[in-house]
């Protein structure tokens, strides 16, 4: 299971300058857990760090102009921190799988003379193997749309980068004239026709940049959930679906899918679910003549069962969350902001076990990603597993982990609910 193990984000809105887990500069640090929350009070940015994933994924779908447009963020000049000049940058420090070795992407969006938004650069590095100091070696660097790829699962030859400041264009230079032969067999000099384009987005597509194509996949597997119960109650056109999309509207595609694909699997999946969403008897579907499935809930007392289309947001989107977690090839990646909104708040504990047993699962589950400001849901988490958002004296955002506070952390350790203390304020800034 792919993994993020460090995330950096500069000039993006509230986020001036934060990183979470580990990066190829700072091996000291943890990364993060397969299972992280980030809670914090209003207006602390917990919502800007969710969209900042959502950004990224955007960016690799529809390029950085329209990204920066999307999901009502304004444009560029919105979303750059207030008072900056800077590039709008992301650090991802992330692993293919447990065994393999680390690769960062990095990216910086910048306005042209004009305020439109374009990629500045993108670098993509992996240490070689055995190396465990030094600079990682670049296998994908552009500026401006223009730069050099290593094609293959390997590195070619070691190119002395040296710094941030190394040469791009003295280097491609140098592959032009001849001078760099045995960098040339191994190298492709790129030019994008579209600087408002990922890079990973074209190379990625081919079969020569395997490392660069897994990247993106990587990317393009992310769910963020942006579900919303009236979506979940629509009736959508007949037709089986692999996957839950990001508002939930294809709930009952999704179920007639896994009815179809994996029958008892889904039959098991149902009775897990009604065991646990309070006053549930049994889940179960009814066919249409129209070819659609439709899920039925039989509530306890209650002779006829009633349809998702009568059921309250809060079973709708509990059950949603469940059907995630059980979908047969997970995504790598899922992100859920505020889960807590519409349940019941003796679930949430519950509901942070599963999302951790998902992700820490030996099937190889999603890394689940959420943000909160529920203590019954944190009550289930470890110090380790949580990260604290604050406002900093100078107005953006600061973060740390929990795990971070001795007393804390020792507090917890003697049977002390992580929940509680926070609610009791032993999280906030001392």
């Amino acid at each position: 299971m792919a993994k993020i193990e460090g995330f950096r984000v500069r000039n993006f809105r509230a986020l001036k300058d934060i990183t979470l887990g580990r990066l190829w500069n700072a091996q000291k640090e943890e990364p993060l857990t397969p299972m992280t929350a980030v809670i914090g009070k209003n207006g602390v940015g917990k919502s800007t760090l969710f969209d900042a994933f959502g950004f990224l994924a955007d960016c690799l779908k529809s390029g950085v102009e329209e990204a920066c447009d999307a999901r009502g963020r304004g444009g560029f000049q919105r979303i750059r921190s207030q008072g900056e000049q800077g590039p709008i940058e992301f650090e991802i420090y992330y692993k293919e799988d447990g065994n393999a070795r680390p690769i960062t992407y990095e990216l910086s969006i910048e306005a042209d003379e004009y305020g439109r938004p374009f990629v500045l650069r993108e670098r993509l590095r992996q240490r070689r193997k055995g190396q465990k100091h030094g600079w990682p070696f670049s296998f994908l660097m552009l500026n401006r749309g223009n730069g050099v790829t290593w094609k293959g699962e390997q590195e070619g030859r070691q190119v002395n980068e040296g710094s941030e400041e190394f040469d791009l264009f003295g280097f491609m230079e140098s592959l032009k004239a001849g001078e760099a032969k045995d960098e040339s067999r191994e190298t492709e000099l790129v030019e994008l026709e579209d600087v408002r384009k990922l890079g990973i987005a074209t190379l990625g597509s081919l079969k020569q940049h395997p490392r660069i194509s897994a990247f993106r996949r990587f990317i393009e597997g992310w769910y963020l959930s942006y579900f919303t119960p009236d979506a979940a109650r629509s009736l959508p056109l007949a037709g089986p679906q692999k996957h839950l999309n990001i508002h939930g509207d294809n709930l009952g595609n999704v179920v007639q899918f896994m009815k179809r694909e994996h029958p008892k699997r889904f039959q098991g999946v149902l009775n897990r679910i009604a065991e646990k969403i309070p006053g549930i008897d049994r889940i179960d579907t009814e066919g249409t003549n129209d070819g659609r499935l439709l899920l039925r809930f039989n509530d306890k007392g209650f002779a006829d069962p009633f349809f998702a289309q009568q059921m309250s947001d809060g079973t709708l989107k509990l059950f949603a969350y469940l059907l995630l977690l059980e979908d047969p090839t997970p995504p790598p990646f899922l992100c859920v902001e505020e889960p807590e909104n519409g349940l019941y708040h003796k679930l949430l504990e519950a509901l942070a076990t599963d999302f951790r047993e998902h992700a820490t699962g030996r099937k190889g589950g999603s890394q689940v990603f959420v943000t909160t400001h529920q203590p019954y849901l944190v009550d289930a988490l470890e110090p380790n597993e949580v990260w604290i958002l604050e406002k900093a004296v100078d107005g953006y955002s600061s973060i740390r982990r929990a795990s971070e506070d001795h007393v804390v952390q020792n507090m917890v350790e003697e049977g002390l609910p992580l929940g509680g203390l926070w609610y009791s304020d032993y999280l906030d800034a001392r």
